[in-house]
């Protein structure tokens, strides 16, 4: 039987990897000293991925439907698909990579959905770079018990860091 925080654990984890993936490292670092980090990366990391493939699902219709406010995030076609034929297994390993840093990897989400990359391999790209990533957060948050308010305080921070981001854009365009 699956312990209900742990199965918490990953349903916020499905559903923070399917949208702005803004609280994962909190979320590690929170339910780390709840249970076993081997176990935190592996489940959360199956549930993380699995919300990704929702998420790229997602974009990928977004980005057929040629809806006039995707075309600005959109890569040029001719360019993603000569970058992949000259590096065919540079997409996997640069998913894995970005996956198993605190990095953004919003753009190659969506290179990946403008190439109609294969779900099943971006899946297992995002989970196999989560892997240890979350395994180290897990870990960390074992050792060390981090207040509940400097974590939502650090979600905070995030969301109001992209909210000045998006606003400058928009005042750049206008």
């Amino acid at each position: 039987m699956l312990d209900p925080s742990l199965a918490w654990l990953c349903l916020m984890l499905f559903v923070d990897g399917a949208t702005l993936s803004i609280a994962t490292t909190p979320l590690l670092l929170h339910y780390g000293h709840r249970h076993p980090p081997l176990i935190v990366a592996t489940l959360g990391g199956l549930s993380s991925a699995l919300g990704n493939a929702l998420q790229l699902i997602v974009l990928r219709w977004a980005l057929s439907s040629s809806q006039p406010w995707m075309t600005r995030l959109a890569p040029s076609r001719e360019r993603v698909d000569d970058a992949l034929r000259r590096h065919p297994s540079a997409s996997f390993l640069a998913l894995l990579v970005a996956r198993a840093t605190p990095l953004p990897d919003a753009p190659l989400k969506i290179v990946a959905a403008a190439v109609d990359y294969p779900i099943a391999l971006y899946t297992l790209a995002v989970l196999l770079g989560s892997l240890p990533y979350y395994f180290a957060l897990a870990w960390l948050g074992r050792a060390i018990r981090f207040p509940v308010w400097l974590l939502a305080g650090a979600v905070g921070v995030v969301l109001l860091a992209m909210m000045i981001d998006r606003l400058r854009r928009r005042k750049e365009a206008a």
